[in-house]
């Protein structure tokens, strides 16, 4: 037993450093994508950053709800009134602080819903369509987190990388930063999380208000 003992302890000195970081940034985004794939719905407030050197910086805030890949919304009290609402079948974008009078309709793609939910594009099979990298340990809102960076394995997602800082303790998403491959970051942070509380399909409801164009697109 005391040679085995040994053994094993020199075996864990044998690995270098980068491998044993790795591993371990591996390791950590699996849990998170577990956790993520096992929640029933998922409440929180954010704030969210988009900072591009072409057209300035904007900020926004509001509460996010989500159930599923293909449920969620985005309703902003800053810009007021403005929302992103998946329903299971359309995706809905109204945003009266830009284009009043008017909100865009469009089929949910098939597979995650890329451009609209940013969890399901970061925490959906990340081993399979990411290089993961550990960084550091950091703080969000006096929460311990670990921050790790992904890369995507192919081309055909809209950024080049992207950064997450998970709760030690939850797994959760506290922080995301996305570098666009146009150009820019979308940084989303997350606060007051509430994990699988009752939903209903009225949450995932858009109404059209009175008066506004309902635009399809393809």
């Amino acid at each position: 037993m005391k040679i085995l003992s040994a053994v094993s302890l020199l075996a864990l000195l044998a690995v270098p450093p980068a491998l044993a970081a790795q591993d371990n940034a591996d390791v950590i985004v699996g849990r998170a994508a577990k956790v993520y794939r096992s929640l029933t719905s998922l409440r929180a407030d954010f704030k969210q950053v988009i900072d591009d050197e072409a057209v300035g910086t904007f900020e926004s805030r509001g509460v996010m709800m989500q159930a599923g890949q293909n449920k969620l919304t985005m309703r902003f009290s800053d810009p007021k009134g403005d929302a992103i609402v998946l329903d299971g079948k359309f995706v809905w974008v109204y945003t009266p602080s830009t284009t009043p009078g008017q909100v865009l309709r469009m089929p949910i793609p098939t597979g995650p819903v890329y451009g609209f939910n940013v969890l399901a594009w970061l925490l959906d099979k990340p081993a399979e369509r990411y290089r993961s990298k550990y960084l550091r340990r950091d703080f969000v809102d006096f929460v311990q987190t670990d921050v790790v960076e992904l890369v995507p394995l192919a081309d055909d997602l809209p950024f080049r990388k992207a950064t997450l800082w998970l709760d030690r303790d939850t797994a959760l998403p506290r922080k995301v930063m996305i570098e666009e491959r146009a150009g820019g970051t979308r940084t989303l942070t997350l606060s007051k999380l509430k994990t699988n509380d009752p939903v209903t399909d009225k949450t995932f409801q858009f109404d059209v208000p009175s008066g506004v164009r309902v635009i399809e697109q393809t």
